[in-house]
């Protein structure tokens, strides 16, 4: 089978590879389409700490199931769509007896710690997969990017009285903005590309800031009259936007944040305590935030369309990686076609 592999920082290529064996409890699957994430630029790039050389990319898959081994029950046939929850929880450390599986101490996720689904064939435990009938292969293989988004919004408790400000508009800002609007909130998106910010706005943010051209403390301050957003949702992952998260939020509110920095982050830490804050990092996402985001996109108000940026056959992959790493202001979301040729 042929695999897209990152065998070293800014190193891919098209390889060959044995179709994986079939177990018990595992289905063959056909890849039909998998997203590229934040995480795989990150690989290529050399700068994703989880990741050991060669690597397989790719966590955000829709596929086929080809076929099923002896244990798998009836209801996974041959034929149906179906997508794929890419981590791994261990079952006994703190946060899986907690039900918090999404922050399991030793997760796996696909294309990260293990080889990921950015190959022709793919073997995965058949108690990881969903279907969702009423998705299309392009709204499934958007389902995990979006569950992110909308766990961090489940994490900062947004309710509808609340003013959310997303940062970042990237796919996983987008899928908070979403989860944000889905649940009546105020919405204000927050980029330095405004053509990501008008992409934000189809997504439901009632105001939209464009960091690079007006004061962003000022403009929210106008935007909620001096008190500031209850909710602040940081999906940059830089060390200025996780401070002015912190700067920006209101008395009594709630950060969360999905994003690494990249470099170590100093506080004035004053605003921990004076304001009393909720300081949440959100990792992954849980079973109901997969629910939650299907019954969103069966909706069909979701902008797919101005959310995936790119499609492309496997044979462009490693192109599409390198304009991605020298332009990444001209993507939001690529989408690698499997069945394109």
């Amino acid at each position: 089978m042929k695999a897209l592999i990152i065998e070293k920082p800014g190193q891919a290529a098209i390889v060959d590879r044995p179709v994986p064996t079939l177990g018990p409890a595992d289905v063959l699957l056909r890849t039909r389409r998998v997203g590229f994430c934040g995480s795989d630029l990150s690989t290529y790039r050399g700068a994703n700490p989880l990741v050991a050389y060669p690597r397989i990319p790719g966590h955000e898959i829709a596929a086929t199931i080809e076929g099923t081994g002896t244990d798998v029950p009836k209801l996974w046939e041959r034929g149906r769509n179906v997508l794929v929850v890419p981590y791994t929880s261990c079952g006994i450390c703190s946060a899986c007896q907690r039900s918090r599986f999404n922050c399991c101490r030793d997760n796996q996720t696909l294309g990260v710690q293990r080889d990921g689904g950015m190959a022709e064939w793919l073997v995965v435990p058949w108690r990881k997969l969903v279907a969702a009938d009423s998705l299309t292969l392009r709204e499934l293989a958007l389902v995990e990017p979006l569950t992110i988004g909308f766990h961090a919004v489940d994490r900062g408790r947004v309710a509808a009285e609340d003013t959310v400000v997303v940062i970042g508009c990237g796919a996983i800002g987008l899928g908070a903005v979403a989860g944000a609007a889905g649940r009546g909130a105020r919405v204000i998106a927050v980029d330095i590309d405004s053509s990501k910010l008008k992409v934000a706005a189809l997504c439901g943010a009632a105001e939209v800031i464009d960091s690079k051209a007006e004061s962003l403390p000022e403009r929210l301050h106008d935007l909620t009259r001096g008190k500031g957003p209850d909710v602040v949702v940081e999906a940059v992952g830089q060390p200025s936007t996780f401070r002015a998260a912190v700067e920006l939020v209101c008395f009594a509110g709630r950060v969360v944040y999905i994003g690494y920095a990249k470099a170590p982050v100093e506080y004035e830490t004053k605003h921990f305590v004076m304001k009393e804050l909720d300081i949440l990092g959100s990792r992954n996402a849980l079973p109901e935030d997969f629910a939650h985001v299907i019954a969103h996109l069966s909706e069909k108000r979701f902008p797919v369309d101005a959310v995936i940026t790119q499609s492309i056959p496997l044979a462009d992959a490693h192109a599409t990686l390198e304009q991605w790493t020298s332009h990444p202001d001209q993507f939001v979301k690529i989408q690698v076609d499997f069945d394109a040729t």
